[in-house]
């Protein structure tokens, strides 16, 4: 796609709350946005309309490659810088390139991303670049250790977390400490929720620095979720930000389709329930990150309305986010489909 076919249409006010279409010519989904060289640069999912039949599994989300986009004004043109990463550059490969994250350590960018290998299974893989807008050459082994889906890395004091981890296709529930069950298994509705997954990066970016812990979400009674509380507990797209202080992990409900947060005193947690940053869009679910612009807080995000809610056809959305006093998110309405 030629960025010039991105420009049209792309240059109205964008005023506060008021989301826009950042792609308006092709499907992507699950933006990570991330602040490089003074420029926004979105590393999203592209969608495509692959023919694989929808299931419970996320077959359908077949998606192939990766590009990058960039912005240099929140209301401003949208440059694509094109393919930057596909299934057939990676050398372990099976299929579906989901949700990935880029971050930034001694002049390399680092960009993490789930993919199924050859016997079905969701690892984490590295790619790097010289550059935010890649290309990005693939390792040849996903990290050591490395299961499911939705990697996010959060930069805190020089140090670099990945948080991971989603249920149903994502295969979370097939894992316990680390280790793979000999089948899939789910709390009981009245038992803890499955837990996002966090570990410590290693110094060189390549591998976990550490065993993988639990990010525990806990209620104002301190008493963890549990996995009937689908209205709150974690299903998959974590994201980690910090504001006046506070960590925020935010993540989706997945089948109740909210888009939810707590906070906490340090990046491994645990973290306190506080609301919903967003109620559902149309589709399926949507994925999201939060990063602050020229002094702003804006939430990157997708819905399905444009393909008229066909799930695995997303379109990817800003809208700018705001804080109560308090430091509470004030609660976005995920149908609103105004644009300035």
């Amino acid at each position: 796609m030629a960025d010039a076919d991105l420009k049209k249409g792309n240059n109205r006010a964008n005023t506060t709350r008021s989301p826009r279409y950042l792609v308006p010519n092709d499907y992507m989904a699950d933006p990570a946005a991330h602040v490089f060289e003074g420029k926004l640069y979105i590393y999203p999912s592209h969608d495509w309309e692959s023919g694989v039949e929808e299931n419970d599994n996320g077959d359908h989300f077949n998606m192939k490659d990766y590009h990058v986009f960039s912005m240099q004004d929140i209301n401003g043109e949208v440059t694509d810088h094109g393919v930057v990463l596909t299934v057939k550059d990676i050398p372990w490969a099976g299929r579906q390139l989901w949700d990935s994250d880029v971050a930034f350590k001694n002049g390399k960018y680092y960009m993490y991303f789930p993919l199924k290998d050859r016997n079905d299974i969701f690892r984490i893989g590295v790619a790097i670049s010289d550059k935010p807008y890649g290309s990005f050459i693939s390792e040849k082994h996903p990290m050591l250790g490395s299961y499911s889906i939705d990697p996010c890395v959060f930069e805190d004091n020089g140090k670099h977390y990945m948080y991971f981890g989603g249920i149903w296709g994502g295969q979370l529930q097939r894992y316990r400490n680390n280790k793979a069950l000999e089948s899939a298994a789910t709390p009981a509705d009245d038992e803890p929720s499955i837990c996002s997954k966090i570990a410590q990066l290693s110094d060189d970016m390549m591998e976990f620095g550490e065993q993988p812990r639990d990010i525990v979400i806990k209620d104002k009674d301190g008493k963890p979720l549990l996995q009937g509380d689908t209205q709150r507990r974690f299903f998959e797209a974590s994201w980690v930000h910090k504001y006046n202080g506070k960590y925020y992990f935010s993540y989706s409900t997945g089948d109740t389709h909210n888009l939810c947060y707590a906070t906490g005193d340090n990046p491994y947690g645990p973290f306190v329930y506080q609301g919903v940053i967003m109620t559902p869009v149309v589709g399926w679910t949507t994925h999201h990150s939060i990063v602050e612009y020229n002094g702003k807080w804006y939430l990157f995000y997708h819905d399905s309305v444009p393909s008229g809610g066909k799930t695995w056809l997303r379109s990817m959305k800003v809208v700018e986010l705001e804080y109560n006093p308090d430091g509470t998110i004030k609660t976005l309405d995920g149908m609103n489909q105004s644009e300035g």
